[in-house]
């Protein structure tokens, strides 16, 4: 029996299609919307939807939306019940999910506590195997003396990869072929994981040659969980993932059970609360499955499992956190059909992927039947320089993987941002690969795919006149 929910009005601690995305949850649960912005975003579709905005400080995203103590003066201010943190800049802070906690404020996610356990990569992978979930073999904790490391790469064997303890989306990763690289590496991961998120530690972990990236979708109260089955996320550039889908057609029913059901005792084991991901390697050469993390917010990719599943986990994962118990049981969770979302960047694939802001117009969605669009644009809007060049995701579904590919080259037709190159063209060539199609992936496929022709998206600029 779920209690009454507590929150009244949200404050959206985050920007772009995200915060789109959690007002119009928030919305179609009743509650009023506060929406925090930087100088930069009081134009923004975020600003327009929300009932109110609070601006906390300029475009610099360490000067707004990274301090922790303007957006919690901006909550106070608005008389906002909880924080919404999205994904990415403080949705997995620890020390801000305890302060949100602290100043009488519920925070939409797990606990300071949890998020803390989780969120440190080498304590995660401890807590995995004390809960029985295969690991990639690897170091136990960070590596503290070179020399050590490199004994311990030698016995695992190379290929290796040195991976930051903490942040993601690619960053703090090197692999070391031999030895020589691995000293040289290492320092190097260090330094770019030290930058980006505040913690140089880095650990090591065996390279699976050809493996694909699976992730299982959980939703728990704090003290059940349940699980949303997995999606694929093999395709991948620079390590950040760019295509994804739900379910994986790579898997057996029976490995998809054992996957599932060790990622809920994983999250069980840490009375894990509000929406999260266990990520994990899968080895199509054995069929066997390792643990890479578990993502403690709401995921870039959640709307392939929605689409599947035919749930609303941003809405679910406020309802839990605001203190009700689960709505789903286990049995009750079933998937139809197949789904895909791509990541609709400003950045130009014919030029290397060069991030291109500037200001859109005649902009062009496409609708229909297993078609989605989430994104902040509207025409006229003119995209920032200052942040990450994600301006939505196009998300289809269809009865069948074959079917949703073609759904998606069809959607993809449709769409335009006028003015703006976009990455769209890369997901035209994408789906129109004999090896896509056949689900012929691996994590490594899509670097090998872009080095064999660098000038496939030549004649696909979406640049207008």
């Amino acid at each position: 029996m779920g209690r009454t929910l507590t929150i009244r009005k949200l404050l959206v601690a985050n920007r772009g299609e995200i915060a789109c995305r959690v007002i119009r949850a928030a919305k179609k649960l009743g509650l009023g919307t506060v929406q925090v912005v930087s100088e930069a975003d009081t134009e923004s579709l975020a600003a327009r939807l929300a009932d109110e905005i609070k601006v906390i400080g300029p475009p610099q995203a360490s000067k707004s939306y990274l301090d922790a103590h303007a957006i919690l003066s901006a909550a106070r201010e608005s008389g906002a019940d909880a924080i919404h943190p999205g994904y990415g800049f403080l949705s997995e802070s620890a020390h801000f999910a305890d302060a949100v906690e602290q100043s009488g404020l519920i925070f939409v996610g797990p606990s300071g506590d949890t998020i803390r356990l989780m969120g440190n990569k080498a304590a995660a992978r401890k807590r995995a195997r004390h809960a029985g979930v295969p690991t990639v073999p690897g170091s136990d904790g960070l590596i503290v003396n070179i020399d050590d490391a490199l004994a311990l790469a030698e016995t695992i064997g190379f290929p290796v990869m040195i991976k930051a303890n903490g942040g993601g989306g690619g960053r703090g990763i090197r692999v070391a072929e031999s030895a020589g690289e691995f000293r040289k590496l290492v320092p190097q991961a260090s330094s770019e994981a030290a930058a980006a998120f505040g913690d140089g530690g880095v650990y090591i972990e065996k390279l699976i040659e050809k493996a694909r990236h699976v992730e299982v979708q959980l939703l728990g109260d704090g003290l059940d969980v349940v699980h949303l089955f997995e999606r694929e996320c093999s395709l991948q550039r620079r390590r950040q993932k760019v295509w994804e889908e739900a379910p994986s057609a790579a898997i057996s029913d029976a490995a998809r059970a054992r996957l599932c059901a060790s990622a809920v005792e994983l999250a069980r084991s840490v009375n894990y609360r509000g929406a999260g991901t266990v990520e994990y390697l899968y080895d199509d050469a054995t069929g066997e499955f390792y643990f890479i993390e578990m993502n403690t917010r709401i995921q870039v990719e959640h709307p392939v499992t929605e689409m599947i599943c035919g749930t609303d986990l941003v809405a679910d994962m406020i309802r839990v956190c605001a203190g009700e118990a689960l709505g789903l049981t286990q049995g009750a969770i079933s998937r139809t059909g197949h789904a895909i979302e791509v990541r609709i960047n400003a950045e130009d694939p014919a030029n290397d992927f060069m991030p291109v802001p500037g200001n859109v117009g005649g902009l062009r969605i496409p609708e229909g039947d297993g078609i989605r669009f989430d994104h902040m644009l509207y025409d006229g809007y003119e995209v920032p320089p200052f942040y990450d060049s994600l301006l939505g995701k196009l998300i289809v579904w269809a009865p069948d993987r074959a079917q949703a590919i073609a759904r998606l080259m069809s959607a993809l037709e449709v769409l335009d941002i006028g003015g703006l190159p976009t990455t769209a063209p890369l997901f035209t060539a994408l789906a129109s690969n004999d090896d896509v199609q056949a689900n012929a992936i691996h994590t490594r496929w899509m670097e090998t795919w872009l080095e064999q022709d660098t000038g496939k998206f030549a004649n696909h600029r979406e640049v207008t006149a």
